[in-house]
């Protein structure tokens, strides 16, 4: 019940977000949707699905930055390219379980320890965390007024409290470590011993020959990321002549909208949308666009995870046939 309450809330929320969203649309409305999707540059939304794919090669090869120092080596460039297309798709069907996925698959098929993967992907998190943030920080900056207006119903009225939870969430964290960190029992020992592992991994980002290079490609994942949704942008006379705060505005409010759906399902569209009427942007000439880009991204991701999930045995099928003899 647990995991069919995980896969299908998020699901269900998006699915009736989106559709509540579009019950507020005429025909002659839909119309005109389908009028600008017709007449998109399809040549520049090719070229952003380049861009997606160089910035998901990209995450693939800077993770091996990450596992060097457990590892001793680097592993294989086609299996960190798979396991992350592994890791998308499970994520379109399972909001997270990708990271768990991926370091499933690395491990098994790097011989490696699997918590102390599942730790360097959690330093990843922190570093694309943190860039996020920036974006954030950079928003406000650039469109404070735009972007106040646009939160203020989901804002809390006493922040206060919300850092006296999040103190308190960490105060109980770092107790619970010390508890398990003195227990003898086997099974608290086992979780103490796998919390150690991802603690080590997270440490890796300070600690890496190449934390420099694991800096740069971060910053290149994260402009590309940018410049995927900016060239559909140009791709649409709509939304053609918005600016670089509008770009930052509207990438920002996409990125938060993917956390509360399964890949952002339904709630994307309807996220960058309102987005853009900040800008003047139309209804219709924001769905229009929002909707090709969350589809276009999402075909990729479907494509690159299929292909891997085939691929992973079938590269990694000479490495267990010597296994096994």
């Amino acid at each position: 019940m647990k995991k069919f309450l995980k896969i299908f809330l998020p699901l269900a929320l998006g699915i009736g977000i989106l559709i509540y969203f579009l019950s507020g649309f005429t025909s002659r409305q839909f119309d005109q949707i389908k009028n600008s999707i017709r007449h998109a540059d399809y040549g520049l939304i090719l070229l952003s699905l380049l861009l997606g794919l160089a910035s998901h090669l990209i995450r693939a090869f800077r993770w091996k930055y990450l596992l060097y120092p457990i590892a001793g080596k680097h592993p294989r460039n086609i299996n960190l390219v798979l396991s992350v297309g592994v890791s998308y798709l499970m994520n379109l069907g399972i909001p997270r379980s990708g990271e768990i996925g991926r370091a499933a698959i690395l491990a098994k098929y790097e011989k490696l320890p699997f918590n102390k993967v599942m730790g360097t992907i959690i330093a990843e998190r922190v570093a694309d965390v943190l860039m996020l943030i920036l974006f954030i920080l950079l928003a406000f900056f650039l469109e404070l007024k735009k972007i106040t207006g646009f939160l203020s119903p989901y804002l809390p009225r006493h922040p206060g409290w919300t850092v006296t939870v999040l103190a308190g969430l960490f105060v109980a964290g770092l107790s619970v470590l010390y508890i398990l960190s003195k227990s003898r029992h086997p099974y608290l020992r086992k979780i103490f011993t796998f919390a150690q592992g991802i603690i080590h991994g997270a440490m890796n980002i300070f600690t890496m020959p190449y934390k420099w290079i694991f800096i740069l490609e971060t910053l290149l994942i994260w402009f590309l990321y940018l410049a995927m949704l900016w060239v559909v942008m140009l791709a649409f006379p709509e939304t053609a002549h918005l600016g670089f705060s509008a770009v930052i505005f509207t990438f920002v409010v996409g990125s938060l909208s993917i956390v509360l759906s399964n890949g952002g399902i339904g709630t994307y569209p309807v996220f960058v949308t309102e987005a853009l009427r900040l800008f003047g942007i139309s209804k219709e000439g924001g769905f229009a666009f929002s909707i090709v880009m969350w589809s276009a991204q999402t075909l990729l991701l479907i494509v690159m995870g299929v292909l891997s999930l085939v691929l992973l045995p079938v590269v990694n099928r000479e490495n267990a046939s010597s296994t096994d003899t």
